[in-house]
């Protein structure tokens, strides 16, 4: 999957490096994933995250009230060990979401069977399951492979746990950065899982991040809810949430200096971005990347509602989908999201054309601007997936990026034969 440069705002990264790897690059931090036979398809079907002894866990979890027991498993277990973390297991095929007693019981089963194998206590691993909802995870298959999953445990297996934990995606997810920040050189590692049911708050997604510097649990807490608002809670596929979502993050290793957090949370911004960028460009049936960039508005919570608001617009999602540069959609969606602007301050673009400028359409070639969105159709034209599109609303200091995809007949077809 292409590499490319992200931002969280304005912010841009000189330090920060993209380099080979994934979950298990930073120091201590092991990986496996097998097939245990959870999935028909004989493809990896569980995963193992191991991490150092000291290690220290936060994570943001999915908003519906309909949520499986593992989500209610992982943020008791985090708030009662103050984020002393030491494993999670993932498995895919089962959300075991919606099964009743029987889900708490096999997600407390698997995890102490996982637990006496590593000589931790309960409370110190997770499990997240992801998969068809309604269906119970085998616990049989998983208890009988676990020694192979433990055995599997790895630093170079990053990509084996990263295609453990796919359900519907068509490409796996990982990445790894790394920076000299003072005098100590950090590695952070991310994979994740996502394709369909995804829109903010959170999405139909599992993700996982590591790093090799120990912060205090309070401070890290505080900054992976951020880094979940800049990323995970920025993208959309089809506006559907679902019921297991979770984004685990660790740390572990020396201290770092309180004065270069800021570095850290650039290069946890910078992995968690490129991370829900893959995930909606991955979008189930999607040929293309949206970026939707709002500047102008009153506050960035402001231009982050018009973003999110834009990008999850049906009828702007067909109209890329169509490379038809059909204005009017945007500016409807934007008039929809629920924030006051002054009509005649306002600017839109796509790609590099101005196509409205001040309230009054601007005279664009229109058959040029499609020709641009069409060579950003996977499928078509092999050039740049990335269609931006940015809109300026005032002279407001808010800013956001909101990131999705086209919606395609493809999408329909996938979700009308999920389970049959």
């Amino acid at each position: 999957m292409t590499i490319e440069p992200t931002q969280l705002s304005l912010l841009t990264s000189s330090t920060w490096s993209p380099i080979s790897g994934g979950i298990a690059t930073p120091e201590g931090f092991l990986a496996s994933g097998i097939s245990a036979g959870l999935k028909p398809s004989g493809k990896k079907d569980l995963a193992l995250l191991y991490a150092p002894n000291g290690a220290c866990c936060s994570g943001t979890f999915t908003q519906s009230v309909a949520r499986a027991y593992c989500v209610d498993l992982c943020v008791d277990r985090l708030k009662t060990s103050e984020g002393k973390v030491r494993a999670v297991i993932i498995n895919s095929g089962q959300a075991n979401a919606c099964t009743g007693i029987r889900g708490k019981i096999d997600s407390e089963i698997i995890t102490h069977e996982l637990a006496q194998r590593l000589g931790l206590s309960n409370e110190e691993v997770l499990i997240c399951s992801t998969g068809v909802i309604g269906e119970p995870i085998p616990v049989e298959k998983v208890k009988n492979h676990l020694d192979q999953l433990i055995k599997g445990l790895d630093k170079e297996a990053s990509l084996d746990a990263a295609n453990a934990i796919l359900t519907t995606d068509l490409q796996v997810k990982q990445i790894a950065y790394q920076a000299v920040v003072g005098d100590q050189r950090i590695s952070i590692g991310g994979m994740a899982k996502g394709s369909g049911m995804i829109h903010p708050s959170m999405a139909t997604m599992l993700s996982y991040i590591t790093c090799d510097v120990s912060i205090d649990y309070i401070i890290w807490s505080d900054m992976i809810k951020r880094v979940a608002e800049s990323s995970f809670n920025a993208i959309t596929v089809d506006g559907d949430t679902s019921t297991n979502d979770a984004f685990l993050a660790f740390s572990s290793g020396p201290k770092l200096d309180p004065k270069y957090l800021s570095n850290l949370e650039e290069g946890l911004h910078l992995t968690a971005q490129h991370l829900a960028k893959a995930i909606a460009r991955d979008g189930e049936g999607a040929n293309c990347l949206l970026e939707i960039k709002v500047e102008g508005a009153p506050s960035d919570l402001d231009a982050q509602a018009i973003a999110r608001t834009i990008a999850s617009s049906s009828l702007v999602k067909t109209a890329v989908h169509g490379s038809d540069p059909n204005w009017g959609r945007i500016i409807a969606a934007l008039g929809r999201a629920g924030i006051a602007f002054n009509f005649n301050d306002v600017k839109l673009w796509i790609g590099p054309y101005e196509i409205f400028s001040h309230g009054t359409p601007q005279n664009f070639d229109r058959q040029t601007v499609s020709n641009f969105m069409k060579a950003r159709l996977k499928g078509r034209y092999l050039i740049d997936d990335l269609i931006s599109i940015k809109l300026s609303i005032g002279l407001g200091k808010g800013s956001a990026t909101a990131w999705g995809c086209d919606l395609s007949d493809q999408y329909v077809r996938i979700n009308a034969d999920y389970t049959t």
